[in-house]
């Protein structure tokens, strides 16, 4: 019995430690950003969205990519993200960036977490988010099913770091 609890709370601790696996990449300005792998929160033979964390160790964002999404000359994406947590408070995120990554195979849409805001996102879950990608199918509110800690693990594994 002692070697399947054992075997378990090994089980646990390595999957914990795979959320936390941050990698980083550098910009073309020589710039240093920070991610963990995105989590898909909305998925269906059509579409399929995913969410993560960015930081450049100084700001946070909030990374969407969705699939499909629009081509860079059809893209004109100024709209701000508005998630709601577990606290029952809607959060307004500012559109920040649009990149489009490895030879325009990913989209990404960054949005600015306010430095306000970094408690609540830390602390409570996801329960919904409006999203409004002009030019993709991505237009409605979506309620997250299967990752509602993707963003407060994330964004905490982030802070743990910093300590």
């Amino acid at each position: 019995m002692k070697n399947i609890v054992l075997f378990f709370l090994i089980l646990f601790s390595f999957q914990s430690f795979a959320q936390c696996d941050i990698k980083s990449k550098v910009q073309a300005d020589d710039s240093m950003l920070y991610f963990i792998k995105s989590a898909t929160f909305y998925k269906t033979k059509q579409k399929s969205l995913k969410i993560g964390i960015v930081t450049d160790k100084e700001n946070y964002f909030i990374a969407l990519r969705p699939i499909p999404f629009p081509l860079k000359k059809d893209s004109n994406i100024k709209e701000d993200l508005v998630i709601e947590l577990s606290d029952r408070n809607k959060y307004k995120l500012q559109h920040f960036d649009t990149r489009y990554i490895k030879h325009d195979s990913v989209m990404e849409i960054l949005y600015l977490i306010d430095k306000k805001d970094i408690r609540p996102f830390s602390s409570f879950e996801a329960i919904n988010a409006d999203v409004n990608i002009p030019g993709t199918e991505f237009m409605e509110n979506y309620t997250f099913k299967l990752h509602k800690k993707a963003i407060m693990d994330q964004l905490n594994c982030f802070l743990k770091e910093e300590k």
